[in-house]
């Protein structure tokens, strides 16, 4: 029985989905969402704080400060209010509101951007703020989630050996594309393992991390309208690009057999089934990270005139080609 002082201290590690009766290709889902921060997210806010405590940039009147879609504000909300931190989370229009509600909750002030830059985007916008913060008082520290190497390093050190642990055979892992700390962590410890895996980054179109032109892009967590100093794409081995329609579909294809997951999951596992769909009479034993649940998408993803709103009336009633394969 797990017995916790501290929320960051329980994260359920070892909980996969089999999605094979469900899209009928073999895929293991490693559910990162069971924690009290709800994402994955958590892991990387507990090792850049922890990092930030050691070097000795946090102080009792210290103001943490980051720019975020949603999920590592949450994450970086509850390990404030455990270590007694006041919390000032940059966001923008896109941020759901049940995430906003989350973060001041647990006593953050949040600021939402709603102007984008005419360059960077939001995004751009949003870390702009941050140096305006920053630059107005020394109390403001910024963990800076998007060059921060703990980002990665949390991964490294947990998120990849625990799916090592349980699939020596891993053949192909996939891995959504935001900060890319997630993807750079879980990649650069399997190039030092014993056996090949191949590491395909799945990332939303509109999102430029990868390049091509910036686009509309509705659902927060993966993709970005500025590179991401993490990205390392040498370690990378294919990149799948995902239209928000196509997050949607899978995300309700989840939850029809019972799985409430959130966009960034929906975008991972639909950029899965669309590269296994084309690996055919290959035997892969391939994994798909989780980032998240969907409770905080009820009023976006899960709400139908949301959805019609964006992506067209048809768009809960049709299949793109990596649904296809779906159980009615």
């Amino acid at each position: 029985m797990p017995v916790i002082s501290a929320p960051q201290d329980f994260n359920e590690d070892d909980l996969y989905v089999d999605l094979e009766g469900i899209f009928e290709r073999p895929l293991f889902l490693k559910c990162e969402g069971f924690n009290f921060a709800g994402s994955i997210k958590l892991k990387a806010a507990a090792e850049m704080v922890e990092a930030a405590e050691r070097d000795g940039l946090l102080t009792p009147d210290s103001v943490l400060v980051e720019s975020s879609s949603g999920n590592l504000g949450v994450a970086l909300s509850v390990i404030a209010a455990h270590r007694g931190y006041r919390f000032l989370c940059v966001t923008d229009s896109r941020c759901n509101l049940a995430t906003r509600m989350m973060m001041e909750a647990f006593g953050s002030q949040v600021h939402v951007i709603t102007e984008p830059d005419p360059v960077s985007g939001l995004l751009g916008a949003r870390i702009d703020h941050v140096h305006a913060l920053c630059a107005s008082g020394e109390r403001y520290v910024w963990l800076n989630q998007y060059a921060n190497p703990s980002n990665g390093m949390a991964h490294y050190q947990r998120t990849a050996p625990a799916i090592a642990r349980q699939f020596p055979d891993l053949d192909v892992l996939f891995v959504g594309a935001g900060t890319t700390g997630t993807l750079m962590g879980c990649a650069r410890y399997f190039r030092e393992w014993h056996r090949p895996v191949r590491i395909v980054a799945v990332d939303t179109i509109g999102s430029v991390t990868f390049g091509g032109a910036p686009g509309r892009r509705m659902i927060p967590g993966l993709g970005t309208s500025m590179r991401p100093p993490l990205l390392d794409e040498s370690c990378v081995d294919d990149v799948v690009r995902v239209e928000e329609a196509d997050t949607v579909r899978a995300c309700h294809a989840l939850a029809r057999r019972g799985f409430l997951f959130g966009g960034s999951t929906g975008t991972v596992v639909s950029g899965a089934m669309d590269w296994l769909a084309r690996q055919e009479g290959r035997e892969l034993t391939a994994v798909a990270i989780a980032p998240d649940l969907g409770e905080r998408y009820l009023e976006t993803i899960y709400q139908s005139t949301w959805v019609r709103g964006l992506y067209g009336e048809d768009v809960l009633d049709s299949r793109s080609p990596a649904m296809a394969s779906q159980a009615a």
